[in-house]
C-alpha cells in the first residue's frame, strides 16, 4: 500500500496536528494477522533444515523494497533484475516510485532456488501467505529493475554506485618540509613560566572538578564522596 513515504514526519506531530494524508503517509502501521502468515511460512522452512528451500532472506523497512532487494543480491555477492509490476499491490494508482520505495509492513524479500520454487509455494498456500516472484539474481553486479506499464526501465546501475561505493579518487601528495625559528628562552621567567603551567587544567589538581559544585546532585547520594579518612582525590 502507498504507505510509509513519508518517513517520520507523522510520528514526529503533535497529537491532534497531523492531517489525514500525512498520517497514511507514516511508516510502522503494523498487520499483526498478516506477520503471522509470514512467520509461520518462515518457521515451516527453516524447520526443514538442509531441505530449506529459503536461502536467502531480509526484512523490509526503510525505504521498502528500494532498500531490501538491492541488500538482498548484494550480500549473496550477486546482481539482481527485478520486475515492478510483479511486486503485490492492493492500490493499483501508485507511482512507480510508491511502489518501489514505500514502507508497508510484514514483508520479507527472499531467495528460492528455482527447483524448490514449487516447495515453497506449497507452504505460503497452507499458511495463507501470499508472495510473488520479482525477479532474479544475476551473475553481474548491476540492478536493473523493469516496468513493463511504462515500457522502460526505472533503475539501471551498477550496485556500488547505489551502495555508495564511489569512484576511486586520485591524489598527488607533496610533503612539505617545516621551517621554524628556534625557540628563544632568553626572555622567559621561570617562576612565571612554571605558574602558567601549573593553571592548565591538564597540569592542575583535578580536586576542583568535584568540588566545583554540588557533591549530592539529584539529592539521591545517599553518602558524600569526599566525607571519610583516607578519602583524597
Amino acid at each position: 500500500m502507498n504507505i510509509g513515504l513519508g518517513g517520520g514526519a507523522a510520528s514526529s506531530m503533535a497529537s491532534g496536528q497531523s492531517s489525514e494524508d500525512l498520517d497514511f503517509a507514516s511508516v510502522q502501521r503494523e498487520n499483526p494477522e498478516m506477520e503471522r502468515r509470514c512467520q509461520e511460512v518462515i518457521d515451516r522452512c527453516w524447520q526443514l533444515g538442509d531441505t530449506n528451500p529459503i536461502q536467502f532472506i531480509h526484512d523490509v523497512g526503510a525505504g521498502g523494497l528500494s532498500n531490501a532487494f538491492p541488500e538482498l543480491v548484494n550480500d549473496g555477492n550477486r546482481g539482481g533484475a527485478f520486475n515492478l509490476r510483479n511486486v503485490p499491490s492492493d492500490e493499483p494508482g501508485m507511482s512507480p516510485l510508491e511502489i518501489w520505495c514505500n514502507e508497508s509492513q510484514e514483508r520479507y524479500v527472499l531467495s528460492v532456488a528455482p527447483e524448490n520454487l514449487q516447495q515453497f509455494a506449497d507452504i505460503c498456500a497452507r499458511e495463507r501467505a501470499p508472495f510473488a516472484v520479482v525477479g532474479e539474481a544475476t551473475e553481474e553486479m548491476h540492478l536493473t529493475l523493469a516496468d513493463s506499464h511504462f515500457n522502460n526501465k526505472p533503475i539501471d546501475l551498477p550496485l556500488e554506485v547505489l551502495l555508495g561505493k564511489a569512484p576511486k579518487m586520485s591524489r598527488d601528495v607533496v610533503t612539505a618540509k617545516a621551517v621554524s625559528p628556534a625557540l628563544d628562552q632568553t626572555k622567559i621567567e621561570l617562576t612565571e613560566a612554571v605558574k602558567r603551567v601549573l593553571t592548565l587544567p591538564t597540569v592542575a589538581d583535578k580536586t576542583f572538578l568535584i568540588t566545583i559544585g554540588d557533591r549530592s546532585v539529584t539529592g539521591l547520594v545517599n553518602r558524600d564522596q569526599m566525607v571519610g579518612a583516607g578519602r583524597y582525590l
